[in-house]
């Protein structure tokens, strides 16, 4: 097995500047369809993790943590909002 074959799938992290691992594909190249095109776009907010600090990465969780709750709470009859 070659270096570059043991690197390709070790999980480490990929070069500096590559924003993600070795062996994984970047968030936004393979990301799955939900059918609601909320949901799709609040997980298409996650490809600006890459290359983010640990901070920046935090608001975008967050941000995206919050926009699928409020999905969450408009499909729930029984939240606040609907009563």
């Amino acid at each position: 097995m070659t270096e570059e074959d043991s690197q390709r799938g070790s999980g480490g992290m990929g070069p500096p500047g590559s924003g993600g691992f070795r062996g994984v594909d970047p968030p936004d190249q393979h990301r799955p369809i939900t059918g609601d095109t909320r949901v799709d776009d609040a997980i298409a907010g996650l490809s600006r993790l890459p290359g983010r600090s640990a901070e920046e990465h935090v608001a975008i969780l967050e941000e995206a943590y919050g926009r699928l709750r409020d999905i969450l709470d408009d499909l729930d009859p029984s939240s606040p909002e609907h009563r």
